[in-house]
């Protein structure tokens, strides 16, 4: 998926060069813009026969360039480049979208009235636009070490100093700004041929490995199988504590810091285990969709090895990773605990559901999804959850690509376990399901197919701090 993503973002690019040079053809349909004299973009004045035409272009050409930098992979240290080159996109639309009253240079009458405010923001952001194209290319030629780059990067510069010379000379203008967007036009074009023999393809799936240690800390532990579609890395596991083993599953886009809390009581008695899923928190994204197997698989690999047996408490619709892990893994676990469980949605997954899923691993990794991320995820995780975000983890694109690929996998997700609940039995274990004091709900009915016990608890979605307390109990009952 990676490498269809450097192939999107060319192909971007490339529009954007072509739209951007509409403006060769404008030298045949409106011969009265002065081709030594004039700007380009009076060639999209309102007074113009053809100003929607050259309007439009000069929208395409920019949303074009600011697509085109949302779907490049992430590189570390390029994105001053890539965030100049995407202002450049977004003020390139505006552009088209605030055309000139008339041909400013062109014409002798322009300018004579009051201008609008359309026409002075158009100059405006052509100003603001060239600057922050010349900035993304000094910036990615830099990083590039590329010869090339650095040679279109002087030439749009000369053109841009002697445009500005023109200007103040008053003659050549047109010459040196048709100059410039041909250099600009030239630079978009080798930009593409580079993603499109760039080596960042999908990485191979390395075997996953368990990172363990008090606090976050990394060290050696028992490996998982390198099935891409249980994991991609080494993923990101807190350890604490000794005792008998509890593996903590948190909920639906929840990272490891949620459980704080109680992890902290539970470790005094207890080795604790917490975990991140593919793309969140801190572990490095999959480049598979979630599944329901995956996830008993992972489960399976972080519990302790036979005969030792492990107390799983899971949340939210992680409750399903517990009871499918239970059913397939009898001989593992000591007992089950269930925070708030959601109940199975019954409709199937639509086909447009998993293609989206398949490509949110690789999407999460592209500089939109930082970008989406930087101004969306810290706001959203604490309206949500109502607390901080210590790691920032939430200002990540992979954990946005991962929070939606998980709720995107749902109701796949919930046709496995129902499938599963019809061909294994599930085990004589203890089980303790923690929901809301409603009659009815889902907890009261899955403590009732399970043979288990339902604690109420007022506010469980919230459980995890406002009553942590309740969860440590259902660990420590025998």
């Amino acid at each position: 998926m990676e490498r269809r993503l450097y192939v999107f973002a060319a192909c971007a690019f490339i529009l954007a060069a072509v739209m951007g040079s509409a403006w060769v053809t404008g030298q045949f349909t409106t011969p009265l813009v002065d081709r030594i004299d004039g700007y380009v973009s009076e060639l999209a004045a309102r007074d113009q026969p053809w100003t929607r035409l050259f309007r439009v272009s000069d929208a395409l050409a920019g949303l074009a360039c600011a697509l085109g930098v949302a779907a490049v992979p992430r590189v570390p240290r390029e994105w001053p480049g890539w965030l100049a080159l995407a202002f450049c996109g977004l003020l390139t639309f505006a552009g088209g979208l605030f055309p000139l009253d008339c041909a400013a240079l062109s014409d002798p009458l322009c300018g004579r009235a009051d201008t609008s405010f359309a026409h002075r923001a158009h100059l405006l952001v052509g100003v603001l636009a060239t600057a922050a194209v010349l900035a993304g290319m000094a910036v990615l030629s830099a990083r590039w070490r590329s010869r090339m780059s650095w040679l279109l990067t002087l030439l749009t510069l000369a053109a841009t100093l002697l445009t500005g010379a023109g200007l103040a000379a008053g003659h050549g203008v047109g010459l040196a700004h048709r100059a410039q967007l041909a250099f600009v036009a030239v630079w978009l074009v080798y930009a593409a041929m580079r993603l499109l023999v760039a080596d960042g393809v999908e990485d191979e799936p390395a075997p996953m490995r368990v990172a363990t240690g008090r606090e976050g800390g990394v060290g050696g532990a028992k490996g998982v199988p390198s099935d891409p579609t249980v994991g991609y890395g080494w993923p990101h596991v807190v350890e604490q504590g000794s005792g008998p083993a509890v593996l903590i599953t948190a909920a639906s886009g929840a990272a490891w810091f949620h459980w704080d809390v109680v992890a902290q009581a539970l470790a005094a008695h207890h080795r604790v285990v917490r975990f991140d899923r593919p793309g969140l928190g801190l572990s490095p994204r999959s480049p598979g969709r979630p599944t329901l197997y995956a996830e008993v698989a992972r489960l399976a690999a972080l519990a302790p090895d036979h005969p030792e047996q492990v107390t799983v408490v899971a949340h939210g619709t992680a409750c399903w990773h517990a009871e499918a892990f239970a059913r397939l893994h009898p001989l593992c676990l000591a007992k089950l605990v269930l925070v708030a469980p959601c109940c199975p949605v019954s409709r199937p997954s639509r086909p447009v559901a998993r293609s989206v899923g398949r490509w949110l691993p690789a999407l999460g990794g592209t500089w939109g999804a930082t970008a989406l991320a930087r101004v969306a995820g810290p706001a959203a995780h604490r309206l949500l959850t109502g607390l901080p975000d210590p790691s920032g983890v939430y200002r990540m694109g992979k954990v946005t690509a991962a929070v939606a690929g998980e709720w995107l996998a749902r109701r796949d997700m919930a046709a496995d376990l129902r499938r599963l609940r019809l061909e294994k039995p599930f085990p004589p274990v203890p089980v303790i399901v923690i929901g809301t004091g409603e009659w009815g709900g889902c907890g009261e009915r899955l403590a009732r197919d399970l043979g288990g016990t339902l604690v109420r608890v007022p506010g469980a979605r919230r459980v995890l701090h406002h009553h942590p307390d309740a969860v440590v109990e259902a660990v420590a009952v025998r």
